[in-house]
């Protein structure tokens, strides 16, 4: 995982230019408001063929969001490009509609009733909303079963079949907390979060583990350092088979420390152990724990369970603050409802997304996605395919559940930073993407003075600092709620 920071007289520099551009953006929203639909065109273009995309792919739809479409501006809207998070539109659309608001996953223990010395099997089914307060709430209920001593502690880890962590990542994401794998029983997001401190020039950063509850037994090696000037980054991971986080890189002393988490690689195994540390907590002796792939054996009976919130609770985190681990958890999971002797949850889950969207009427031509997430470059779609899909959902009953879920300009999530002081703020509501190179935004705008839009804003193969493309994008929405129903 690497994390690359500005130096501070660069970010002076970026910052003033902000400010010079969302004050010529607030000017321009005066200039412009109240524009008519034939003139949006000219605008967009405009600001689409400027000097700063020169060279990039963009595709860009804005139709209204009503059945009775009416499309006001189109580039390139049936062109496949990489979507980046905007993915997980097009994951939770599906998920609502396959599974239902009401789905939830639930994790059990199977054991022997009225045995307080015995086996014990933890069945995981890939509640990505699971954390430590859960496995207390677990191990209470055996307590109050009075399981006093448990000889082993089986973590069965198979519900998600294939591959835990898509295989069509970068090398890079493997390592990073957002590339968490979604395996069958995860646990505070599969991460460990840490917070890297500069310290004097030339003496390493100061690491400090968020939780150091969580990492009993983890240490740390170090080899990043404090500096006083040039770029900073921060580079960390798990050493594959050890509980050893290795970090490099550097921050300038004098600096903010850098909030970051690492990926767990071997996430059964840590749940086990993290159960164990639990049930000894709570007096329940535990001599040992493990991960496995085995079902439990036949006869024994669910003695302990936690069942998770809904799926319309944890729909809004992962649209609202783009959190991969949801979108692929429910990815798995529509996978496993359709198919529950699928070998690769990943792909029948792919499969399932196509498959609901085409039934809701996208073509089954504009997209092609192999994760939840939008994390892969090998994600393609189309503008209309975003627009479809938000129109779609829109006459659903689940429409509010959908459309809630989503980042509001200038509010909140992802968005909360973006197009303050505009038309656009309070009345846009998206999804932000970013990969490298990459920058997307998709959602619901309602301009005061106009039906409510669907639009579509795809970037791709962009050189430009992303501050800049993001800054273009907003100015295409901002412009977009001036309208007037002329």
């Amino acid at each position: 995982m690497t994390l690359i920071r500005t130096p501070l007289s660069q970010l002076l520099k970026i910052s003033l230019s902000l400010v010079g551009g969302l004050a010529v953006l607030a000017q321009a929203n005066a200039a412009f408001a109240g524009i008519c639909r034939a003139d949006l065109p000219r605008k967009i273009d405009a600001i689409a063929n400027g000097y700063t995309l020169n060279g990039a792919k963009i595709g860009i739809l804005i139709e209204d969001a009503n059945p009775d479409t009416r499309t006001l501006y189109a580039r390139n809207a049936q062109q496949k490009l990489v979507p980046a998070s905007n993915v997980k539109l097009l994951t939770t659309a599906a998920a609502l509609q396959n599974l239902g608001p009401d789905f939830s996953i639930r994790t059990s223990v199977y054991g022997q009733p009225n045995r307080p010395e015995q086996d014990l099997f933890v069945v995981g089914r890939g509640d990505p909303t699971f954390t430590s307060y859960q496995i207390n709430l677990l191990a209470g209920q055996l307590k109050q079963l009075g399981i006093r001593r448990v000889g082993s502690l089986t973590a069965v880890d198979n519900y998600f079949t294939g591959p835990a962590a898509n295989p069509y990542w970068d090398a890079e994401d493997y390592r990073a907390g957002y590339g968490a794998p979604a395996n069958s029983l995860i646990l505070n997001r599969n991460e460990l979060g840490f917070t890297a401190i500069p310290s004097r020039v030339g003496q390493p950063l100061r690491i400090v583990w968020d939780r150091p509850e969580f990492v009993q037994g983890w240490r740390i090696e170090n080899n990043s350092r404090t500096v006083s000037s040039g770029n900073e980054f921060i580079d960390a991971g798990q050493k594959p088979g050890q509980k050893v986080m290795n970090v490099r890189g550097q921050l300038i002393a004098g600096t903010a420390s850098e909030n970051t988490s690492i990926a767990l690689l071997d996430p059964g195994n840590y749940f086990a152990e993290q159960f164990q540390q639990s049930l000894n907590a709570y007096g329940i002796t535990t001599a040992r724990s493990a991960a496995s792939t085995t079902n439990p054996p036949n006869g024994l009976v669910e003695i302990a369970a936690i069942q998770s919130p809904p799926l319309r609770a944890f729909i809004d985190p992962t649209n609202l603050y783009s959190v991969n681990i949801y979108a692929e958890s429910m990815l798995k999971s529509l996978g496993r409802s359709v198919n529950p002797t699928t070998q690769n949850a990943y792909q029948t889950g792919s499969e399932a997304v196509a498959r609901v969207l085409t039934d809701m009427g996208i073509r089954p031509d504009s997209v092609s996605i192999v994760d939840g997430s939008g994390l892969s470059r090998r994600n393609l779609a189309t503008p209309e395919a975003f627009v479809d899909t938000l129109q779609a959902m829109a006459k659903t009953e689940n429409a509010s559940i959908y459309r809630n879920s989503l980042a509001v300009a200038g509010r909140s999530g992802t968005l909360r930073n973006r197009m303050k002081g505009t038309m656009a703020e309070g009345r846009f509501q998206g999804k932000t993407g970013t990969l490298s190179g990459t920058y997307t935004l998709s959602g619901y705008l309602n301009p005061p003075n106009h039906p409510p839009l669907a639009l579509s804003i795809l970037v791709n193969d962009t050189n430009a600092r992303g501050s800049d493309v993001r800054s273009l994008i907003d100015q295409i929405i901002s412009y977009t709620a001036t309208l007037d129903d002329c």
